[in-house]
């Protein structure tokens, strides 16, 4: 009878370490998610791209391969078109 209770505590004992390594993956697996949601916030309000060069609108979006801007973020372009 005591050989039954030896493996029963036994088989306890792997269930709780189980357990335990199960519930420190997971807390670490959220802990890197909360940290890496919390660096893209971070990134996202402190940088601030500069502009680049594009086709503006209207200057020739109709040619393939060239996209332009909906609506320009960047200061409207000088006169005489260069930048």
């Amino acid at each position: 009878m005591r050989q039954k209770t030896n493996i029963a505590a036994g088989i306890a004992a792997a269930r709780s370490r189980v357990r335990l390594i199960v519930g420190l993956v997971v807390a670490v697996c959220a802990l890197l998610f909360a940290l890496a949601n919390a660096h893209l916030v971070y990134v996202a309000t402190t940088s601030e791209p500069g502009c680049v060069s594009h086709t503006r609108l209207g200057q020739g979006a109709s040619a393939p391969g060239l996209y332009s801007a909906a609506q320009s973020a960047c200061s409207p372009m000088p006169e005489g078109g260069q930048r």
